[in-house]
């Protein structure tokens, strides 16, 4: 299964102004986060203090992915980067060095 970084963006236009509004949404985004990690897909998750944004890191096929993106959609924006991991780079390093 492949493994992917996701850097993620709070859309900010869509942002309650009302800081109880925005503590709903927010608790609702956390569910969704809970339940990925629950269900493995999300494997680790964190955000940058004060910033709106941060990361996960993701494990499925592209289809699972899409789908856990969907549910963010259109609150959080998603930069989406497969990654390898060593074992993964040793195979690629074995077979230029033959």
């Amino acid at each position: 299964m492949a493994k992917y970084l996701m850097l993620w963006n709070l859309n900010r236009n869509l942002i309650p102004v009302s800081l109880k509004e925005r503590g709903k949404a927010y608790s609702a985004l956390t569910s969704f986060v809970l339940q990925d990690m629950e269900n493995k897909i999300i494997k680790d998750w964190g955000c940058y203090v004060g910033e709106g944004k941060g990361y996960l890191v993701a494990e499925g096929t592209e289809v699972e992915i899409s789908k856990m993106i969907q549910r963010y959609s259109p609150y959080c924006i998603f930069s989406t980067h497969p990654i390898a991991s060593v074992q993964q780079m040793n195979e690629v390093l074995k077979s230029i060095a033959e």
